[in-house]
Formats: structure tokens, sequence, C-alpha cells
């Protein structure tokens, strides 16, 4: 589809185009008015959240990762805490007790069964609550509604060539990942999803997203 020696020459003329597209005064206003809406309307649920959160697990409410956005500008990514408060120790344990583990985590970036993941956030996982957070991200500019996932500096590497694209739009809370199956979907299907909504991104493909999105959320489709 997208890998033909053809197309590989046209990716600095799609690059531009896609800035030209994310830059439009539409979808900035599109993104701000959906965000605030929904924050207006999930904020009840969102308080429910933070203190189940802080009565299950007491610790920080928010988890804030630095991850890559539009133009390979760094930010922080907001998410309600899913994680013991000690993951990063207990992810390197494992990966030093576990080769399966490090095999599984070099391959998916993701463990089948996480020990760092806390009850109420597996539930907050499977639910895509963790999520509502970035809605706060989009309001900031550095996240859209629709886009691809955002990504960490050691995930660079498996889009190769094709980062370009991953950079020419700003990440979104959901996209075509989320509504083509998710985690039951190969990385290199991700990254090739990323390019074709790069390389098509509109107004019109962007609502459509969000539509398929609330089924697959209600399915919990592709989640773990």
């Amino acid at each position: 589809m997208y890998l033909t020696r053809a197309e590989d020459g046209d990716l600095p003329a799609v690059f531009e185009a896609s800035h030209a597209r994310i830059g439009s005064r539409s979808m900035r206003a599109f993104d701000v008015i959906a965000a605030l809406a929904l924050l207006l309307f999930l904020a009840p649920l969102m308080l429910l959240v933070a203190l189940a959160i802080m009565i299950f697990d007491p610790g920080p409410v928010i988890f804030r990762h630095q991850r890559i956005g539009f133009d390979g500008r760094s930010f922080y990514c907001l998410k309600f805490r899913t994680m013991v408060v000690d993951a990063e120790r207990r992810l390197q344990d494992l990966l030093t007790r576990s080769p399966e583990a490090r095999a599984e985590w070099a391959l998916n970036q993701k463990l089948g069964s996480d020990p760092r993941i806390t009850a109420l956030g597996r539930f907050l996982r499977k639910s895509s609550l963790d999520e509502l957070p970035q809605l706060f991200n989009i309001l900031s500019g550095e996240m859209s509604l629709v886009g691809p996932r955002p990504i960490v500096h050691s995930e660079v590497h498996r889009y190769g060539r094709y980062f370009c694209h991953y950079v020419s739009v700003r990440p979104g809370l959901t996209g075509l990942w989320q509504v083509s199956g998710r985690n039951d979907t190969s990385y290199r299907t991700r990254v090739a999803m990323d390019v074709v909504y790069a390389r098509q991104q509109t107004l019109a493909l962007n609502v459509l997203i969000l539509a398929k999105t609330v089924p697959a959320v209600v399915l919990a489709k592709g989640c773990s």
C-alpha cells in the first residue's frame, strides 16, 4: 500500500502537506471546543476516578510521562495513574529475572501480565478512563482529539523512514489504531495506520474516527 518506492520518493511533500492541514484553524477550533465540552461533561467522573486512586492506592493521581509530539517536540502526556508508585523499579527487577518478560517487552514495549498495574488500574485501562486527563494536553495544543498515539523515544526506531509522518501531526487521544483492534494488531500495522492517517487527515475523517471510538471503548476492543 504505502510502502512502494514511488511513494517513498514523495515523503517530503507529504510531510509538508500534513503540516499545512494540522495547522488549520478549523481543526484546532474543533479540538478545543470538543475537549472543553468533554471536560465539562466528564468532570464528575474524573473526580470519582481521582478519589478512587487516592483511596485504593495512595500516591500521585496523575502520571506524567515524556512522549514525542508534533514536529518531534517532547511533552508530558497525562494519564490517571494505573501502576504502583515504584513501577519502574518493579519493571527492571522483572526484566532482570525473566528472559520471557525481556523478550516480550523488546517486541511490544508491553507485558501481557504486568505486575506493576493495580487492580483499579486494570479497570481504568480496559475502560480507557485512564486517558481522560489528556483532554488537558489537547487544550494546551500538545495533542489532538484524533491522531497517532503518543510514543516514547525508545519507539522511534520502529517507525524507521516513516517517522516523519508521525511527527507531521499532533498525537491523538484516539486514532485509527484504537478503532481497528488496538493491542490485537501488530506494531507494524500500527505504524501503517499512522502513516495512512497522516497522509489523509481531514476533519471529516476525524469525526468518523471519533464516532467509531465510542463502540470500541464500550466493547473494550483490543484492550488487554
